[in-house]
């Protein structure tokens, strides 16, 4: 049985063909390839006004420290060693994102299994990073992955496979939804659907698993153009999203990004962010991207995290693993680690239990978000109050759209079925996140189960691939449960 990976992946810089530095101003975001034109109903799913009343994890939430990871062997190894002590105390004694980079179908279900049923014996969360999306890094210093999407598709069933029951934290493919310069408008709408279709195995293999899409970062793209990306990649059918991944903007600014970013996809109740703060406590050192000197470790591994936006603060990148300037991306420094630890403050007990920057709840919060009223064991009478967004990207001959529900009215929704009328000669190929049929123009949409029930004010996504003749005219009438929708 092959153990997890352990050459996890350095960091990188937005625009990986220059290699000159990590952008820190939004505005290089203009320097960013245009995405597909967006057909159809553009807007955005609505929400309320406000985040989340509590993240979806309880805040004493322990996760999973790695007996084998590179820092413990290396303490192990080196105890007369001056710089042990801080490093130890400081870094190998916290819980690290276990990284899943190598494409190896045949055994990636074992190598997973290994991780979750020790934590498990444990009674701790893992944290495991799926990275193995073809063309990942768009080619640059981390590049590899599965050869196709097809065969990344089976590789994250067999990912999902060795997940088991219990709650599991599975960050799905760092920067593959952020950094898309190297992918043509097609190749981008393709591993977004390949995306949405991975969080669905996963959600059906392991119910208790929390996934997290690519939010990229604080100074990489816009809130709203993340969030335009975030659902056509399927996030409303996610947990949330994750930034800052082998990054070092401030855990303020990750936040107040997050928090826009949420407000830019609706504020659905289901959705918050991961934070990755393994090196952020010295925030980023200008536009030095690759191991640079001077930093800190930041937040401590927690759910306890204080604010209602964020499930956690993670450490996704471990600390003391090169970028590769220092040595080969993924290779664990010593001097590196030593200058992180050496940099910050000790931890408080227990190590994965950081005190909040304000008061947390006084109540544990419950594993996921709570409904404001009883669900009913059906639909609320006369059918369901509801909102359909359509969104298309189409070439010659096909397209892809991405469709989200929202329940606007004031009773939970348990069980739905989406039904509208083609109006040219579309005819659909593929679905996910829902079973699809069709019978002449008339499509049917209906929920997996997983993604059946939707509370008051929130919101599912699902996404069709489909064929075209001559007419490819947008929808703009929807039924939900037998109810007429609104379009938005």
């Amino acid at each position: 049985m092959h153990t997890p990976d352990r050459r996890r992946r350095g960091t990188v810089p937005p625009f990986p063909a220059a290699r000159q530095g990590r952008p820190t101003r939004r505005a290089a975001v203009l320097a960013l390839a245009a995405t597909a034109t967006a057909l159809g109903l553009v807007a955005g799913v609505q929400g309320g006004a406000d985040a989340a009343v509590q993240g979806s994890l309880p805040a004493g939430t322990q996760f999973y420290r790695d007996p084998a990871s590179q820092v413990v062997k290396w303490v192990a190894a080196n105890p007369g060693d001056s710089r042990t002590s801080v490093i130890s105390k400081r870094i190998a004694s916290q819980p690290q994102g276990i990284w899943f980079s190598n494409y190896r179908p045949n055994t990636v279900t074992s190598d997973v299994r290994a991780v979750t049923s020790a934590a498990e014996q444990a009674g701790q969360t893992p944290v495991l990073i799926a990275y193995a999306i073809p063309n990942r890094d768009c080619g640059g210093a981390s590049a590899g992955g599965a050869p196709d999407l097809s065969s990344y598709d089976a590789w994250v069933t067999k990912f999902a496979a060795g997940l088991g029951s219990l709650r599991s934290i599975v960050v799905l493919e760092p920067d593959s939804i952020a950094l898309t310069t190297c992918l043509s408008a097609q190749q981008q709408s393709d591993r977004f659907a390949s995306l949405s279709r991975a969080v669905t195995a996963i959600h059906s293999a392991s119910p208790n698993a929390k996934v997290y899409l690519d939010g990229g970062h604080s100074t990489w793209n816009t809130a709203s153009e993340q969030a335009n990306r975030l659902r056509s990649a399927g996030v409303l059918n996610a947990d949330g999203f994750f930034t800052n991944v082998s990054n070092f903007n401030t855990t303020a600014n990750e936040t107040a990004f997050a928090r826009n970013l949420l407000s830019a996809l609706g504020n659905p109740g289901n959705l918050h962010a991961v934070i990755d703060t393994s090196r952020n406590g010295n925030g980023p050192a200008g536009s030095t991207w690759c191991d640079p000197s001077g930093r800190a470790i930041g937040n401590y591994p927690t759910a306890n995290t204080g604010d209602s936006a964020v499930d956690a603060f993670l450490w996704i990148k471990p600390p003391g693993e090169a970028d590769g300037c220092a040595a080969a991306a993924g290779t664990f420094v010593p001097d590196i680690a030593y200058q992180l630890a050496v940099n910050a403050p000790d931890p408080s007990s227990p190590p994965t239990s950081q005190p909040p920057t304000s008061q947390p709840p006084t109540s544990q919060p419950p594993t996921s978000q709570p409904p404001t009223s009883q669900p009913p064991t059906s639909p609320a009478p006369g059918g369901a109050s509801c909102s359909v967004a359509y969104r298309a990207n189409s070439w010659s001959g096909g397209f892809t759209a991405d469709i989200t529900v929202k329940n606007t009215g004031s009773t939970t929704i348990s069980g739905w079925k989406l039904g509208w009328t083609f109006p040219g000669d579309q005819k659909i190929t593929s679905a996910w996140n829902a079973t699809v049929t069709q019978s002449g123009a008339a499509v049917t949409a209906t929920d997996l189960g997983y993604n059946g029930t939707l509370a008051a004010g929130a919101s599912t996504a699902f996404g069709v691939q489909a064929t075209f003749g001559s007419n490819n005219s947008t929808p703009t009438a929807f039924t939900l449960n037998g109810a007429a929708c609104t379009t938005a």
